[in-house]
């Protein structure tokens, strides 16, 4: 619980920290050719990426003055599809934060991934919010965890969070979806005897008021590198609940080596002058 708390913490104090750009975030429109998505999530790039239409059915993209509203194709299908399943479901406006950026890459803050087009975050408290708010909508994320318990708040929780959450798990593109661990014990709670879906949920800090879609790599996307498959049956056991177990403070933490981007990645900033 403390480890959890410390993380979010930090989080904050390093999203007030002024930092700058990357050489990715440099790049403001998509780099042209066929889609590919490049690398791994936390080390690549994206050739082809396509802006996602700010509002569609069923949905609409917040954050966009962040200019992360890009992805591969197949995202901007899976994200339309999303949109159009859940409404068809009643579920309220579904509100899109980051996607990636025009030629994916690494971000100065905010995420590690979400470089290849195939990663989105979804936020846990519903829309339509008027296009100035959409925006830029600092302050208004729904926090669904109570912190001091690490608990799911009964409050603000309801059965839409749960069908949105199965509806986005269940398209076979979908390699895992990442959300807090005091969410994953709820959806454990109350799936009821359809538990399959939930394999692909995936606890992991921070996430307590959005969730963060992965699709699989593009079959036709020779140098795009999968995560390993997530581990057989619901998650729901032991290992669930390990974090939420106290964690040894091992001191300072080492400072962060950051890997060297695919070759093709590299030439796309050379190809900008940005290498």
């Amino acid at each position: 619980m403390k480890l959890l708390n410390t993380l979010f913490i930090s989080s904050l104090a390093l999203a007030s920290t002024t930092v700058t750009a990357t050489q990715w975030e440099k790049i403001k429109t998509p780099v042209q050719g066929k889609a590919q998505s490049i690398g791994g999530y936390s080390n690549g790039c994206i050739i082809g990426a396509e802006p996602l239409a700010l509002k569609g059915d069923g949905y609409q993209v917040i954050r966009s003055a962040r200019n992360r509203y890009y992805g591969h194709p197949q995202l901007l299908d899976y994200l339309t599809n999303l949109g159009k399943k859940t409404k068809e479901a009643g579920i309220p406006t579904i509100l899109i934060g980051d996607m990636g950026m025009p030629a994916g890459g690494r971000f100065a803050s905010g995420h590690a991934s979400h470089q290849t087009g195939l990663d989105a975050d979804i936020w846990l408290r519903f829309g339509p919010m008027d296009d100035a708010t959409a925006r830029n909508p600092a302050g208004l994320a729904t926090i669904m965890v109570n912190r001091n318990t690490q608990r799911v708040d009964d409050n603000l929780w309801n059965q839409h969070h749960t069908n949105l959450i199965k509806i986005a798990a269940t398209d076979h593109r979908v390699d895992r979806i990442f959300v807090n661990p005091a969410i994953k014990v709820k959806l454990c709670q109350t799936a009821g005897s359809d538990r399959g879906w939930l394999r692909k949920i995936r606890p992991w800090y921070g996430h307590d008021s959005h969730f963060h879609v992965r699709l699989t790599c593009p079959a036709d996307a020779a140098n795009c590198e999968n995560q390993s498959p997530v581990p057989a049956g619901d998650g729901c056991g032991e290992e669930l609940y390990s974090w939420f177990e106290p964690k040894t403070d091992t001191g300072t933490p080492r400072a962060k080596v950051l890997p060297t981007p695919p070759v093709q990645c590299q030439m796309i900033l050379s190809e900008y002058g940005l290498n």
